[in-house]
């Protein structure tokens, strides 16, 4: 794939009005309000991954709709104190998989908590009580209507997971980054602009920003599921992207007041550039911008982890 959007000229000074509903921050206060109305319970059971340097545990807490999303909280073992933590998101189609997964974060010195997506991919979090995980098709649940779409519960459950993780005595509830690829990059974003008590975030090749624009200038999946229904739902296409007017990472960009380091492949048809400076270029706090010009949708792939790592000690000095 060669570089297909804008020049890098253009990308760089990119800032479109995309519309948002009036009603936007009312939405979500209310959303979280209910939430907060649960007790988050968050249990944390030790879990004996077979790596002694590494303290691990099974996480339950409480997310949208008083249902118990699944997580796993890494943080080094034989070390005292309060630390730095990352909360980690998954991308399109995942779960939270297994503990060995996420031992870079750990090995750094921070600690870690991996949310479950729910009803995706190798997770153990239903999207509904007795709904099992599902691979594709979670882009259209629900949008005709911002209160049943999906992710109205994704992002809430991702706001709770970050009262989980600062909730522990291992954790300097002050210093915690959000961080995730793609959907987790949205994700990242999402909470990043809900919570004005995150530390940091690093939003890596961000998917869910600037639906619009990905839908039409781009033919990859996952935008392609909206693309698609709105191909037979002719009539629906405005009631489509009114819905999803409530969940562009555009709008919580915008809303962010964290320092963030984002990270855009300018070959990415997946997630494509302009989307992604759509976002950046809407923030008004500290932003880096990683730019992998022959990349895709990998973007930085075995060369981010240093990126972020040096990101992040530059963050908490």
């Amino acid at each position: 794939m060669a570089q297909f959007d804008l020049s890098p000229a253009e990308l760089a000074s990119y800032r479109p009005a995309v519309p948002e509903p009036a009603d936007f921050d009312d939405f979500w206060r209310k959303t979280l309000d209910e939430a907060a109305g649960h007790d988050l319970a968050a249990t944390f059971e030790p879990y004996d991954a077979l790596m002694p340097g590494v303290e691990i545990f099974d996480v339950r807490f409480t997310g949208f709709g008083g249902q118990r999303v699944a997580a796993w909280f890494l943080v080094p073992r034989h070390t005292t104190g309060p630390r730095p933590a990352v909360v980690q998101f998954i991308g399109y189609g995942g779960g939270r998989g297994r503990p060995h997964e996420w031992l870079l974060w750990p090995a750094a010195g921070y600690a870690v908590l991996v949310m479950d997506s729910r009803g995706q991919g190798d997770g153990d979090t239903p999207d509904l009580p007795g709904v099992g995980p599902q691979h594709v098709g979670l882009m259209t649940r629900g949008v005709l209507d911002p209160m049943q779409y999906y992710y109205r519960r994704l992002f809430t459950d991702a706001v709770r997971a970050v009262d989980a993780a600062a909730g522990r005595p291992e954790v300097d509830a002050s210093r915690i980054v959000v961080a995730g690829g793609s959907q987790g990059g949205g994700i990242a974003q999402a909470v990043a602009g809900l919570r004005h008590d995150i530390a940091g975030a690093i939003v890596d090749v961000p998917f869910l920003t600037f639906f619009r624009r990905a839908t039409e200038i781009s033919d990859a999946y996952p935008y392609r599921e909206l693309a698609d229904l709105c191909a037979t739902n002719r009539d629906k296409v405005e009631q489509v992207f009114e819905t999803l007017g409530y969940f562009d990472g555009v709008h919580f960009a915008a809303r962010g007041r964290c320092p963030a380091l984002y990270t855009v492949g300018l070959m990415d048809a997946v997630c494509p550039p302009s989307t992604v400076y759509a976002a950046v270029n809407h923030r008004s706090a500290p932003t880096e911008v990683l730019v992998w010009p022959y990349n895709g949708h990998e973007g930085g792939a075995t060369f981010q982890p240093p990126e972020s790592l040096r990101w992040l000690r530059r963050l908490f000095g």
